[in-house]
């Protein structure tokens, strides 16, 4: 009789897997490093694709198996196609995945001064602690959109010879009033997240201008990038840790870094799309946005890009014989990973797990059949039979996974993109990495699991699920 039992992914590896995996996530790095925000992913992958053979779909009228195709909406999402061998109305495969992650965003009339030094005011996006984000290196990275037309690129920060930008935390000596009799959530206040951005004043002969520090940074920003002060209200610009992923341990087991949530799932579902050629059902990986703030607005999986995306797919296979209801049956008959991360046990933090049923790092993909809070609110709960075909699939192919929860029922909770494609009945399943530190300007996940992700979304994507088995 057969019993549940995971085992660490690392025991029994030979030396030529260690190095393969250990390959593998020097390239992973390297995506974590050029892409600490939606729009440079978008920008890296599209850079990727086209090196891989995909064209952007405005090149296609009629599509055929094996061709490689590209969507980007609004440059904060990407979906990567490769058409199989069925007919697309009979159902695709989506790898869904969000690079948007938890940061700190310049609110739209940010800089002032004080105390003769210049600051800018933000705005937390996403679930962070904002405590974590006082007193290290941030680097500021986005774009201006000036009235002119232009648009301007800022990366400041991540070069060794740029200067970075912090948040000034209240020292021990004096913060008993202040600061230790808040609450953890208040430790730093939401309008205490301000950045100095400047400290040396400016010397002008007009009697007009008292902040000459700020007026110092404004002539700044001016001659670097000819943007002035009322640009900001038509910018993007957001604060993230400055510094690049690096190995963590003596073993150098795992990697940490910023915006692993969700990018370990974004990285590692390109990466197994590049590497197919014709699979039985079209093939798509979906990068998205806003995941972190409920998937709202145009580029968040809440809106109607994947219809979009999908519906110029069936055209361009099915010509005028398409019909809104193929779309309809397409969209029910497919099937989807939604490819987000998990709570791996922490063991500073035991309690809050249900350790039965807690993610381990090292012990591979995470299925989650479903988060939520409370009662399972706002959770796509997966089907038994899809759970079923997934471990079929998986033992099969000797991928290493686990099952894993958020947490205990009534320690809190979160949710993922599942819903929103369990929305047009696509079969669909929470399937991911367990990580340490999750949301905050340091993530830790293991080096095995990201490759086991790999392996594991490259299969998903060439298996032969039929429908007549669900």
């Amino acid at each position: 009789m057969e019993t549940l039992q995971y085992t660490n992914g690392w025991l029994n590896l030979n030396e030529e897997r260690i190095n393969e995996i250990n390959y593998f996530c020097e390239d992973y790095k390297h995506f974590l490093n050029k892409g600490k925000t939606e729009r440079q992913c978008v920008a890296l992958c599209v850079k990727q694709a086209e090196e891989k053979g995909f064209r952007p779909i405005s090149e296609f009228k009629q599509l055929n198996p094996g061709d490689k195709v590209y969507f980007v909406n609004r440059k904060k999402n990407v979906a990567l196609v490769v058409v199989g061998k069925q007919p697309i109305s009979d159902g695709i495969r989506y790898v869904v995945s969000h690079i948007d992650s938890p940061r700190l965003d310049l609110k739209p009339s940010p800089l002032y001064e004080k105390s003769e030094l210049a600051l800018m005011r933000t705005h937390y996006y996403g679930g962070i602690k904002k405590y974590q984000w006082a007193s290290r290196p941030l680097a500021l990275h986005g774009i201006v959109a000036t009235k002119s037309g232009r648009n301007v690129d800022i990366v400041i920060g991540e070069d060794p010879q740029d200067p970075v930008f912090t948040i000034p935390d209240l020292l021990p000596h004096l913060d008993k009033k202040v600061q230790r009799e808040r609450t953890a959530t208040e430790v730093l206040k939401g309008e205490e997240l301000q950045i100095i951005v400047g400290s040396i004043p400016m010397e002008v002969n007009d009697d007009k201008i008292k902040d000459k520090v700020k007026h110092h940074i404004l002539t700044k920003l001016f001659e670097k990038y000819e943007i002035s002060e009322p640009d900001f209200i038509s910018a993007e610009l957001m604060l993230v840790p400055a510094g690049e992923a690096r190995d963590v341990g003596i073993d150098g087991g795992l990697l940490g870094a910023y915006g692993q949530d969700d990018r370990i799932c974004a990285f590692t579902s390109l990466e197994a799309i590049f590497d197919i050629a014709v699979p039985e059902q079209t093939a798509v990986c979906f990068l998205v946005d806003k995941e972190e703030i409920g998937s709202s607005g145009s580029t968040g999986l809440e809106s109607r890009y994947l219809e979009y995306f999908t519906g110029e797919l069936l055209i361009r296979q099915l010509g005028n014989q398409y019909n809104d209801q193929m779309m309809r049956r397409c969209l029910w008959q497919s099937y989807a990973l939604s490819s987000d991360v998990n709570a791996g046990l922490n063991p500073l933090f035991e309690s809050v797990h249900d350790v039965q049923n807690a993610s381990k790092l090292g012990y591979g993909l995470v299925l989650t059949k479903y988060t939520g809070h409370g009662g399972k609110a706002g959770s796509n709960d997966a089907d038994a039979e899809y759970v079923a075909v997934l471990r079929r699939m998986f033992d099969d192919k000797e991928i290493k996974w686990q099952s894993g929860l958020l947490g205990k029922v009534d320690e809190g909770g979160g949710g993922t993109v599942a819903k929103y494609l369990a929305h047009y009945g696509i079969n669909t399943i929470d399937a991911g990495a367990a990580l340490i530190s999750m949301h905050s300007p340091f993530e830790l996940s293991s080096k095995f699991d990201i490759h086991e992700l790999y392996k594991a979304y490259k299969v998903f994507f060439i298996d032969s699920i039929k429908p007549t088995e669900y």
